[in-house]
């Protein structure tokens, strides 16, 4: 299974921009649909996006359309999520998450379809 590693978390201000990266190891990285939520107290985790095994295609969340962009590198085993013109919305321990299948139609939406999952970084925006 594969293990899986966040980085880039911080305290920014509304508008600024921000990098997440997730680190893999431990299995085939290239076999995983890759995928980034986000939770906050008392409620459910939330889909950011989610990235194909190849790249090609990315799903996003309604609420980060537009905004945040996400991308891997499968010779590094990393995906990425790049966040622009953040609010305080996005607020929020952000998880990454692999899934062993093919993102295709609605599959990979939820956090139940995923196997492995990272430990969360804490993003914070101030107003």
């Amino acid at each position: 299974q594969v293990q899986l590693v966040e980085f880039g978390g911080g305290l920014v201000q509304a508008g600024d921009s921000l990098r997440l990266t997730c680190a893999a190891s431990g299995g085939t990285f290239s076999t995983y649909v890759m995928g980034w939520f986000r939770q906050v107290p008392g409620k459910e985790r939330e889909i950011v996006a989610a990235i194909s095994r190849s790249g090609t295609i990315q799903y996003y969340g309604d609420s980060v359309k537009g905004r945040f962009t996400i991308s891997r590198d499968n010779a590094k085993n990393t995906v990425y999520v790049q966040m622009n013109s953040l609010t305080p919305e996005d607020t929020a321990v952000y998880y990454c998450a692999a899934g062993l299948g093919y993102l295709r139609g609605s599959r990979y939406r939820s956090a139940n379809e995923y196997d492995s999952w990272g430990q969360g970084t804490q993003v914070t925006v101030s107003s």
